[in-house]
C-alpha cells in the first residue's frame, strides 16, 4: 500500500521519544526496587531516559529501529528512500557515540539497553544499573 506524505506525517508523529514501552517496562522494575530517578533531563548531554544525578548515572533505552541495532545487516532492509533512512540512521548512531563519549569524559556511568533487550529481561537491565548504583 502506498502512502501519502500526510499518512507518513502522521505516522511519524506518532513515534514517542519519551514513556516509551521499553523505558516504562525499566522505569517500573528500578522503581519496584526502591531506587529513584529522574526522566528525560534536559540539562544533561543526550537528555538520557533515565538519570541518577547524584551518582552520575545515565540510562538510554534504545529502540532497535531508530538507533541502528545489527546495522549492517538491516540496512539491507530498507526498501524505500534509502538516500533518507540510511543517512538519518547513521547519524543517530553517531549522535549515540558522541552523547556516551561526552558523557564519559564528563565523568559519568552510561548505560545503553536495546529495546529488546528490556523487553525480554528487563529484571538483568536493572540489576545492572543497580549495582552501578550502590557501588557509587
Amino acid at each position: 500500500m502506498i502512502k501519502t506524505k500526510e499518512q507518513i506525517s502522521y505516522n511519524m508523529q506518532q513515534v514517542k521519544n519519551k514513556n516509551s514501552k521499553i523505558e516504562l517496562l525499566l522505569r517500573r522494575e528500578l522503581w519496584s526496587r526502591g531506587l529513584r530517578y529522574r526522566k528525560n533531563v534536559n540539562r544533561i548531554c543526550g537528555k538520557p531516559d533515565i538519570v541518577f544525578i547524584g551518582k552520575k548515572i545515565a540510562v538510554f533505552c534504545d529502540s532497535e529501529f531508530w538507533h541502528g541495532y545489527n546495522w549492517e545487516e538491516r540496512k539491507k532492509d530498507f526498501k524505500s528512500h534509502q538516500e533518507f533512512w540510511i543517512p538519518k540512521i547513521e547519524r543517530n548512531m553517531e549522535r549515540d557515540a558522541e552523547v556516551t563519549a561526552r558523557l564519559e569524559s564528563d565523568g559519568w556511568t552510561v548505560f545503553r539497553f536495546w529495546g529488546n533487550e528490556i523487553k525480554k529481561n528487563a529484571a538483568h537491565c536493572a540489576d545492572i544499573i543497580e549495582k552501578a548504583v550502590h557501588s557509587k
